[in-house]
């Protein structure tokens, strides 16, 4: 029984082969990583999104980058692997990277970005990956027009303060008088 024992495991080992050799059963396995936050000055006109990835057992072209937000109650695929909008985003991937260049940034940007990495030559369900997400932060412009609002509600609210204090002193003044009389 021993030597059936050995062909089986040969021929399970030749079987193995021929179907990683056709591509049918790969191990490749892909990996990615994000920053949790990302935060922007307001001062920041653009900025850049990164995401890494490791593969193991992939084929050796390069992938497939994909870029989704996610909004509090939507998402967006923004890069597919084309941008939808190539004025705002633009993706980019290297060896081991693949980045998001947002234009034009605002406050209205701040999202949840999710990378992903697709090899398409794959068929193994561990080739296609996504990032945990990175938050993005930009903080509010300041306006000009908020500081002269807030410089506004100071003073208004100084002007009441001083004005309910008359009156308090006034009904103090008013009933200590009437009951000395």
């Amino acid at each position: 029984m021993a030597p059936f024992n050995k062909l089986k495991d040969v021929l399970v080992l030749a079987f193995d082969w021929i179907l990683y050799s056709a591509g049918l059963a790969d191990n490749c396995e892909v990996t990615v990583t994000q920053p949790r936050l990302q935060e922007a000055d307001s001062s920041v006109d653009s900025v850049v999104l990164t995401c890494a990835f490791s593969a193991s057992g992939c084929p050796t072209s390069l992938p497939e980058a994909l870029w989704f937000r996610f909004l509090t109650n939507t998402h967006q695929d923004l890069c597919t692997p084309g941008c939808t909008d190539q004025q705002k985003y633009k993706a980019h991937l290297s060896e081991r990277n693949a980045s998001l260049e947002i234009k034009n940034l605002t406050v209205e940007d701040n999202a949840v970005y999710i990378c992903g990495i697709a090899f398409l030559d794959s068929d193994s369900p561990r080739s296609k990956q996504t990032g945990d997400g990175t938050v993005l932060m930009k903080t509010g412009e300041q306006h000009s027009n908020g500081k002269l609002a807030f410089t506004f509600m100071i003073i208004i609210s100084s002007v009441l303060f001083v004005y309910s204090s008359a009156v308090f002193t006034f009904f103090v003044v008013y009933k200590v008088g009437s009951k000395g009389y």
